[in-house]
């Protein structure tokens, strides 16, 4: 009865002070006290549609049901959505008890997975300290970076540190090979097509990387998958999954794919291209449009040159949609037929390279029709040139 008080009260004293030292002797937990991974589910806002993961620390015979969450931020941050979009937000530990974690997904109606971790009694009492330890103020806080740091990676991370970083293979429950792009696109497949297409255009050549297992821990559902088929010393690592909560979320409403928008204003501009010579308000109409097409392209490579030069993305730099949605069209849209040519056949040029891109690594395919009718576009300009003028010297 006095050793069972004397756990308790060690139990309480480190979940309640959070000493910012390694205590001498290692917590002792009961033989029923475990981890696990909670896996959750993607929510009904596209923020939420890459799912979550957690840690959870459990020991029955001392009362103590907890969930390590890495995947908190505070909207009252000064200037919340400007550090977001520079890549500057803070995201932080928390902990809270079991039932609350569950209720809040219960209420969203989100499937949540649980994966009981093959650990030690010894191995869960390091995790439980390095947690509580990593939760204080001047350690709660990390930069977070949606490839590289998020509530996944950090997960992975812990476990392996409580285990004294012992390798863990993930290798048997990856499909390896993916890049960071498709699993993007396999997250978003739920009717996020619109997000989707502006996510590609934002995503540079760092997010067409091919991950290895552990990089693919990023998304938390290749992640449940990585721990089904992992390894830990010859051992397996994680227990079977079980489902803690179904997903019971109405049916997606689909609206109009952006494919279609796009593929539509491809075929309006090639029809009224080639009405163009025949009808005279066809050519004041596209004259139009043209200033207006050209000026949105360059406006957004305008900003995709900001998200790589004035943000802390790692994966908005090195960004091929460059080549298509050029600044330089920017100037097209004022210039139109004064462009000099040679801007007008590397406008010509990038696009062409920009498609064989955007079909090599997967992204969007709305993207093509899009620089399609750009491209139709500038050959119209290039053509009106005189004859010997048309080629680059």
């Amino acid at each position: 009865m006095r050793r069972g008080l004397l756990h308790a009260l060690t139990l309480a004293a480190v979940l309640a002070l959070a000493p910012a030292v390694v205590m001498a002797e290692p917590l002792e937990l009961g033989d029923s006290a475990f981890a696990s991974v909670l896996t959750c589910g993607p929510g009904d806002d596209f923020y939420l549609a890459f799912g979550h993961s957690a840690l959870r620390v459990c020991d029955p015979g001392h009362g103590l049901d907890v969930v390590f969450n890495y995947g908190c931020f505070d909207f009252n941050t000064p200037h919340f959505y400007l550090r977001f979009a520079g890549g500057r937000l803070d995201y932080f530990l928390d902990r809270v008890p079991y039932v609350f974690f569950m209720d809040e997904y219960a209420a969203e109606g989100r499937a949540v997975w649980e994966q009981r971790l093959n650990l030690e009694p010894r191995q869960v009492a390091n995790l439980l300290l390095m947690l509580e330890y990593n939760r204080q103020p001047d350690y709660r806080y990390y930069r977070y970076d949606f490839f590289r740091d998020n509530c996944a990676t950090r997960v992975v991370d812990m476990v392996e540190a409580a285990c004294g970083h012992s390798s863990l293979n993930l290798l048997a429950g990856s499909d390896g090979g993916t890049t960071y792009r498709r699993y993007v696109h396999r997250a978003a497949a739920g009717g996020w097509q619109w997000w989707l297409l502006g996510v590609d255009m934002l995503l540079g050549l760092p997010a067409d990387h091919r991950c290895t297992p552990k990089e693919a821990c990023f998304y938390p559902l290749e992640l449940k998958e990585c721990l089904a088929g992992a390894s830990m010393d010859g051992q397996r690592f994680a227990r079977r999954e079980r489902q803690l909560l179904p997903d019971v979320r109405g049916e997606w409403r689909r609206g109009v794919p952006p494919l279609a928008v796009t593929g539509l204003l491809l075929a309006v501009l090639a029809a009224l291209t080639l009405l163009e010579r025949r009808q005279g308000w066809v050519g004041r109409v596209l004259a139009v449009a043209d200033r207006v097409l050209f000026a949105l392209a360059g406006l957004a490579g305008v900003v995709l040159l900001l998200m790589w030069f004035a943000t802390d993305h790692s994966c908005t730099a090195w960004n091929p949609n460059l080549l298509w949605a050029s600044p330089l069209l920017a100037l097209v849209a004022i210039r139109m037929d004064k462009s000099p040519l040679w801007a007008l056949w590397l406008i010509a040029g990038g696009m062409a390279v920009a498609a064989v891109w955007v079909v090599v690594c997967g992204a969007s395919v709305a993207l093509l029709p899009l620089i399609a009718a750009l491209a139709l576009r500038v050959s119209v300009l290039i053509r009106r040139k005189p004859r010997r003028q048309r080629l680059p010297r």
